[in-house]
């Protein structure tokens, strides 16, 4: 585990300062700042000033110093969209492929060459976007350098808002590899990797009940790579208009709050809880606070193996953007963890 000392915490980060009073009055904040387009001149009271502290803190390309907001969004796209036109080109794979009936409901899977399909680890990626952006379609930035170790790796679409609940997208993930398990039930482990909302998808499976769909996954290993595990500040930023969370949903979809009464399918499966250094500092807190919930439980059991990761000199954007390079710190963290 790393040292944390230096990290850089604030002792209080905006969410935190909230009293209860003034959680119950963000909501009314958001229909002010929602109604700013209407509006000359927006009013400007002390709590909607807090709660643009809120919003700047979950805006995470307002975090990133090499570029612009939207230069660097920009850059992530054209790498994504890069990085999965090289990878449909070079690599051995089965495009499109239906994981249940939706029309949503599809992955992407990516093989080593001259390899059985079947026996294999099985790297999963579920893409970010605040679970209203994003696709599998410009999601391959990790199948050149995995693939050629001998790692298959899938790219898993969900419906995002405003199409898709966050209830949905919980259970399209759930059955996404359900059916990589049934479909390839030889594999050498599953390994689930996630990106900011991804990452939240992904640590949801910690929660799963996997009886209601008839098969336990091989699952081996958890990468979850700048998540968002507490969903209730979400509730009042810009980004829940199209998710529109309740109170209620949020609470229900926050790993944070659940983990502590899952039990690991299996007591080896290791979490990794990975942040950049740029990233803001509430997503270093969410981060943070989500790792050190894992140890805590199913102590008679075994606990999770869990640990803790900030990866120096990388923002939101660039932590993902590196998987694209084979030397890249957390492709190797992720090559040595299947192949430990």
């Amino acid at each position: 585990m790393m040292d944390v000392s230096g990290v850089g915490f604030p002792s209080e980060v905006p969410w935190k300062k909230m009293s209860a009073e003034r959680r119950g009055f963000a909501m009314l904040d958001r229909l002010v700042l929602n109604s700013w387009p209407q509006v000359i001149h927006p009013p400007q009271p002390p709590k909607v000033l807090r709660l643009q502290e809120l919003e700047n803190q979950y805006c995470p390309s307002r975090w990133v110093v090499r570029l612009g907001a939207e230069e660097s969004l920009r850059t992530y796209s054209q790498i994504g969209i890069e990085a999965t036109a090289r990878a449909r080109a070079t690599r051995k794979s089965l495009l499109h492929v239906p994981y249940g009936d939706g029309e949503g409901e599809k992955v992407d899977i990516y093989f080593p060459d001259e390899s059985a399909e079947g026996s294999l680890p099985f790297f999963l990626f579920f893409h970010g976007g605040y679970w209203q952006s994003g696709s599998k379609d410009e999601s391959a930035f990790m199948v050149d350098p995995l693939t050629a170790q001998g790692v298959a790796v899938v790219i898993v679409a969900y419906d995002i808002a405003p199409k898709g609940t966050l209830d949905q997208m919980v259970d399209q993930v759930t059955r996404s590899i359900a059916f990589v398990q049934k479909r390839y039930p030889s594999n050498e482990g599953i390994y689930l990797c996630g990106h900011s909302a991804g990452a939240h998808l992904a640590a949801m499976m910690l929660l799963a009940n996997w009886t209601k769909h008839g098969v336990t996954p091989n699952l081996k290993g958890f990468f979850l790579v700048s998540g968002v595990f507490d969903l209730e500040p979400i509730v009042y930023t810009s980004q829940n208009v199209a998710l529109q969370l309740t109170l209620e949903d949020a609470q229900r979809n926050s790993p944070q709050l659940k983990v502590a009464q899952a039990q690991p399918v299996d007591p080896t499966c290791r979490v990794l809880v990975v942040v950049g250094q740029f990233d803001s500092p509430e997503f270093h807190r969410q981060s943070w606070e989500f790792y050190q919930v894992l140890p805590a439980q199913t102590l008679c059991q075994g606990e999770w193996k869990a640990s803790f990761e900030e990866l120096h000199d990388v923002d939101h954007f660039e932590i993902i953007e590196n998987l694209t390079q084979k030397d890249n710190v957390l492709t190797q963290i992720i090559l040595k963890t299947i192949f430990q």
